[in-house]
């Protein structure tokens, strides 16, 4: 979860109501806060929701309390203008870096908060809702320094050369990913690309080179700073827009003016941002079920308005406009979540069941337990992993070819958005991430996978797995084999080993798993170019196994 960094003077300022910093470890709650350490007035503080980048500034933060304790309740209102600024994006950057939006802020009184949440602002979006600044890279510059119109185009790694953010030397595009800090750290996004995108004003003065580094001459913002130009660059826009409107109502809250910027792509025209509220509508009914507090309807209004949202009541549904930096609004359930912070979890009360009911663990869990056991038993250390990941980790990674499985529909996040279909990618990430700790590294998992069924009413059914590898300097087929050997003998089953073939695991050194003559799964050691993939030093072997079938 997102860790920010506040001023304890700041944010009473923006909450517009001095608060103790016992009174305000009690409100943070309201923002899904809780304030880990307190040095002098800064106020280190873990954001619980990975889904709300708007709540990972003092603004976010002070926006969410403000509702709760004071006057100002109900819907944010922004007003937007119309710039003159025009981006034009160049047909290039379509394979690499294909789309951007932008707004410009003017009027801004930047002070060293303001400077302070501005970059942590921007940074924690790129970084987490923006999966390491592959989906999303944001870019802060000072407007009075650009000449319109802008382009936004490629060239190539030696074709230009402009001071980075933070260098005094001219560097080509080239040699800022070799020889930049934020070069080595992302110049692996750029990747195999023939061209460098890049944004550039009409008078030659280079923005930036995303998702790389800001010019130091356009891209330093300081308190002399009045006027911004802001920009998103990605492949999705169903990520960049909520990224800029985080963004751009953060500095509205500042007193920002917000103006919108015309960005002409070859086969259409977009102005951003766009900050028109986003609508939904709750069953009065249904907010009950879920809460079970019996609440009347009007009630329901009253907290809503205090969780920010403009309610209005029809019949026994309440029609609600909500805030268009919220892009977590998926399901009506997520509106009473917010009506449910507004009244306090503390507050409610817990009910006894009036049916009389007898508790029992599932047959499958008490099986997953046994299964557990053995393993810890033969010196393997288990993990537990979420069953939401990405395509790139199942397949690309993996070496593998892109099957079917269950995605979301409407993603938050590019980091999660599928289900997985198989347990060894996330053993393969836990390796990439443990690189530092004493090897050999022996671990399993027993969980669930999803995969699509036709047949069934959700269109999916779960399977419970289990999947266990061993890296280190000197692995091989023959290590993983005995734990899955000794495994089979503790269940006492029989089994069988069939030469087979997978891309994710070396040809000739792997081999299907069979129990009764029926595959269950797969043993072997894990291909060169996984390896590389997941960045990983030491060589893995693995099995995994269908539990059910076993």
């Amino acid at each position: 979860m997102p860790t920010i960094e506040v001023s304890h003077k700041d944010l009473c300022k923006l909450i517009g109501k001095k608060l103790t910093v016992e009174e305000m470890k009690d409100v943070i709650s309201f923002a899904k806060g809780e304030i880990e350490s307190v040095n002098d007035d800064l106020l280190k503080v873990d954001i619980k929701d990975s889904n709300r980048p708007d709540l990972w500034s003092s603004e976010g933060i002070a926006r969410e309390i403000q509702g709760r304790i004071t006057k100002n309740k109900g819907l944010p209102k922004y007003k937007v203008g119309k710039s003159k600024v025009i981006v034009k994006v160049d047909k290039k950057v379509s394979k690499v870096r294909p789309l951007t939006v932008c707004a410009v802020a003017k009027g801004l009184k930047i002070d060293e908060d303001v400077l302070s949440q501005m970059i942590q602002l921007q940074e924690k979006v790129s970084v987490t809702f923006g999966r390491n600044r592959k989906e999303v890279a944001i870019g802060a510059y000072d407007l009075h320094k650009i000449k319109p119109p802008i382009t936004f185009t490629t060239v190539k790694p030696d074709g230009i050369k402009f001071v980075p953010l933070e260098f005094t030397e001219k560097l080509t595009p080239k040699e800022i990913l070799e020889r930049h800090p934020k070069g080595k750290e992302f110049g692996h996004l750029l990747k195999g690309c023939e061209e460098y995108p890049i944004f550039i004003d009409s008078a030659g003065n280079v923005l930036s080179l995303p998702p790389i580094i800001n010019s130091d001459y356009t891209g330093k913002v300081t308190e002399k700073t009045k006027d911004l130009f802001i920009e998103c660059s990605g492949f999705d826009f169903k990520f960049l827009m909520p990224a800029l409107n985080v963004v751009v109502a953060a500095l509205a809250d500042r007193g920002a003016k917000i103006e919108t910027v015309k960005v002409v792509y070859p086969n259409k025209i977009v102005n951003t941002p766009d900050l028109a509220p986003k609508k939904a509508i709750v069953d009065a009914e249904y907010t009950n079920k879920v809460s079970g507090l019996g609440l009347a309807a009007r009630q329901m209004c009253q907290l809503l308005e205090q969780a920010r949202y403009k309610t209005k009541l029809k019949g026994k549904r309440i029609h609600v406009l909500y805030p268009p930096y919220r892009q977590d609004v998926m399901h009506q359930r997520d509106v009473v979540e917010d009506a449910l912070i507004s009244y306090g979890y503390n507050k409610i009360e817990p009910v006894i069941p009036k049916l009389a009911t007898i508790g029992g663990i599932d047959e499958k869990e008490i099986f997953s337990n046994v299964v557990a056991n053995v393993m810890v038993n033969l010196g393997l250390q288990e993990v537990l992993s979420y069953a939401l990941t990405n395509k790139e980790n199942l397949f690309k990674k993996m070496n593998s070819k892109e099957e079917r499985i269950a995605e979301i529909e409407n993603p938050v996040s590019a980091n999660w958005n599928v289900f997985r279909n198989w347990l060894l990618p996330s053993l393969m990430e836990f390796f990439s991430n443990n690189q530092h700790v004493d090897y050999p590294q022996k671990i399993f998992e027993v969980g669930d996978v999803i995969l699509v069924d036709e047949k069934q009413e959700t269109k999916t059914k779960d399977k419970r797995k289990l999947a266990a590898a061993i890296s280190d300097s000197k692995v091989d087929y023959y290590d993983v084999l005995a734990v899955l050997d000794a495994f089979m003998s503790e269940l006492n089953k029989k089994y069988k080993l069939q030469k087979g073939s997978h891309p994710s695991f070396i040809e000739g050194r792997v081999a299907k798993i069979l129990v009764e003559n029926k595959v269950v799964g797969i043993i072997g050691e894990v291909h060169p170019y996984v390896l590389e993939n997941w960045k990983l030093e030491m060589p893995v072997a693995a099995f995994e196994i269908d539990l059910e079938e076993v």
